[in-house]
């Protein structure tokens, strides 16, 4: 998908929410889906992260952003619906939400697993996700189209010894994405992943310390992959598990 071409207007009168929107891929997704004319909802943990990429996104003369913080991990349901509601009451629909926000957890043998790390990682990976969509969806049945990604990884679609939690929380993301794909078929709304693939970000330096990272595609050159999704040219693809590499 790396060929893909956007055009400049693309997501034009366009509102899309990024989880994790403060740095990484977020903040790639974020400033490429504004560029191309969406308004774009910044959700993350870290109000200074996500401030400055407000910033960017006013400098390079792209729609006014929002500003949702949250910390998944201690969400409620009901902060998802008031969210929702205020979604609607702003923006009256939600053209789509890439679900972007991951816990990596340590990494190391199963018997090593650790209660905690394990709730944790299952809590942000996957429980936030399911309920915040669950919150969202009438909000983004009033779009035209709506597209819903989710991000996975090469680990959730083979397992890999020493990944634990991180691959078993992507395990269940595809089967999240296969569940609501089908609900939806035929419907306004789609619903994908995406698997980055190795990139230049904190969480790949975190999981391979010894990797140079300059070897590495940025966030900012697997985009190409985000903004089909986001765009009208996938409004056909459904329930498919693409690779932006």
């Amino acid at each position: 998908m790396l060929e893909y071409q956007a055009r400049k207007d693309l997501l034009t009168d366009k509102t899309i929410l990024v989880t994790g929107a403060g740095d990484g891929i977020g903040r790639a997704a974020a400033l490429a889906f504004a560029e191309h004319g969406a308004t774009v909802i910044l959700l993350g943990k870290t109000v200074k992260k996500l401030e400055a990429v407000y910033d960017q996104i006013i400098a390079q003369g792209s729609p006014t952003p929002a500003i949702v913080p949250l910390d998944l991990k201690g969400a409620t349901e009901q902060n998802y619906f008031d969210m929702a509601e205020t979604i609607a009451e702003q923006f009256g629909k939600l053209d789509g939400l890439l679900h972007n926000a991951s816990q990596l957890g340590a990494l190391g043998p199963f018997e090593h697993i650790d209660l905690a790390s394990l709730e944790d990682i299952m809590k942000v990976n996957v429980t936030a996700q399911a309920i915040m969509t669950k919150a969202l969806l009438p909000v983004m049945r009033k779009a035209d189209n709506a597209s819903i990604i989710f991000t996975s990884s090469s680990v959730g679609r083979k397992g890999r010894a020493y990944w634990g939690p991180y691959a078993f929380s992507k395990f269940a993301t595809e089967g999240m994405m296969q569940v609501l794909a089908h609900e939806f078929e035929g419907t306004s709304v789609r619903v994908n992943t995406i698997n980055p693939g190795a990139t230049r970000t904190e969480m790949r330096a975190k999981a391979y310390p010894a990797e140079d990272p300059q070897t590495l595609k940025t966030a900012e050159q697997i985009m190409p992959t985000y903004l089909f999704l986001m765009g009208d040219d996938s409004i056909e693809t459904n329930g498919q598990a693409l690779s932006a590499q």
